[in-house]
């Protein structure tokens, strides 16, 4: 048997105002010719599927034509699950439609952990693997919040019932393996969170948040019964702790300009007689991003060399010289005009490091994340250091009750 994992697709993300449907089209090409080419029987999808809970006809159509697409590939199941961005009421609308595909849909904790146990059939309708499809836990779903409680406590509780919420999953996966024949079956795990010592990036819009360790878990809140964990919330592909049986498939394309250098991977499980093996497949470069920096001449070089390359290629100019350049935006566009090149953004660092009043003025929503924004308020209101952290603290936990609502007046915050 073999085993896709991947894991946020953030359909319908834009950068810096450019729309990436294209590059999304191209990825499903590629992934639909690789569980082919593989012969995929099991594809698992680690959440974060939209890139917001309100996304376009025309994203929502993208994603459902995959999924008929995939259909008719030969992969017998399609398993997804929630992540932080999704709306789970939108995802879950379809799921009893989607069933007559094979592709479960797991969009918020169940009331029931056995009912985010599914038990997949072979081609012979014979019990061949155990998938704990648990989705993105949300605070309310899982604390009961009190009065008095410190950040501490907050994060404590949170922790702890997210390790309860997977112990009772398990033991519903292990019920599950008793009843069938021969109680040998594979059980492999989903979730959409950060474990402790994940690696995030800038702009990848994770690490924004958590403060300190608030919302991280520990790698050993997983029952040792998982076969394979397959995790998504972190765009970097990396293993937990070490091990090759617990994965961040990490996001297939590259969500900024700083995912820009990573190599995109999907990751392949193959269940045999020898046991458990996994496999890294690169994902092709849809679309070339290059971020280039330094003084001018720097600058200048760069794009000149991009230049001759001759490949279409967005641009993100960083100038870092100590001289004034007033003119900087017309002389990137003049370097550029008439060429493969495009520039999607602009930043003075000189300036940013300049006084407060003068960055603020520089900024703009596009350089900032949601959490930029308060902290430039903490700064302004000249708010000591040590109530800073718990400011942010609190100022995180208020945005992410906003995303938890499900409603496009609270996603709407995710948005800026």
């Amino acid at each position: 048997m073999k085993i896709l994992h991947t894991s946020d697709w953030h359909l319908g993300r834009s950068l810096y105002g450019r729309r990436r449907t294209a590059e999304f089209e191209q990825f499903f090409d590629w992934l639909l010719g690789c569980i082919q080419s593989e012969g995929i029987d099991v594809l698992l999808v680690a959440g974060d599927v939209f890139d917001t809970a309100t996304p376009s006809n025309q994203v929502q159509e993208l994603y459902y034509r995959f999924l008929c697409r995939v259909a008719a590939t030969g992969c017998r199941h399609v398993v997804i699950i929630a992540g932080n961005h999704d709306s789970p009421s939108l995802l879950n609308a379809p799921k009893g439609l989607l069933r007559s595909l094979n592709v479960h849909v797991i969009g918020c904790m169940t009331e029931a952990p056995a009912d985010e146990v599914l038990v997949l059939d072979d081609g012979d309708g014979r019990p061949q693997l155990i998938v704990c499809a648990v989705p993105y836990l949300r605070d309310r779903d899982i604390r009961r919040a009190e009065a008095g409680e410190t950040i501490e406590d907050k994060d404590r509780k949170l922790v702890t019932g997210i390790g309860e919420h997977y112990r009772l999953v398990a033991a519903a996966a292990l019920t599950s393996v008793r009843s069938t024949a021969g109680g040998s079956i594979p059980i492999v795990a989903m979730g959409h969170l950060f474990t402790t010592g994940g690696q995030t990036g800038q702009g990848d819009g994770v690490r924004e948040l958590y403060v300190g360790s608030l919302g991280q878990v520990r790698a050993d809140i997983f029952p040792e019964c998982f076969d394979y964990l397959a995790l998504g919330h972190l765009h970097a592909p990396q293993r937990v702790m070490g091990s090759d049986v617990r994965r961040y498939s990490g996001a297939p394309l590259p969500m900024s300009f700083g995912e820009a250098g990573q190599q995109k991977i999907v990751l392949v499980v193959t269940v045999d007689s020898r046991g458990l093996t996994v496999e890294e497949k690169a994902v092709p470069c849809f679309q070339r991003l290059a971020t280039v920096a330094g003084d001018w001449d720097a600058i200048q070089r760069r794009i000149t060399a991009l230049k001759e390359e001759g490949v279409p290629v967005w641009l993100e100019v960083m100038f870092q010289g100590d001289e004034l350049v007033a003119d900087l935006q017309e002389r990137v566009r003049e370097l550029t005009a008439g060429t493969a090149l495009e520039v999607l953004r602009i930043k003075d660092l000189r300036l940013a490091a300049g006084t407060l009043s003068r960055a603020v003025w520089e900024e703009t929503l596009d350089d900032l994340e949601v959490s930029d924004v308060f902290g430039r308020c903490l700064l302004a209101h000249q708010i000591p250091a040590e109530q800073q952290e718990e400011l942010m603290a609190l100022f995180q936990e208020t945005v992410n009750s906003l995303h938890d609502e499900d409603t496009p007046e609270g996603d709407a915050s995710h948005e800026r």
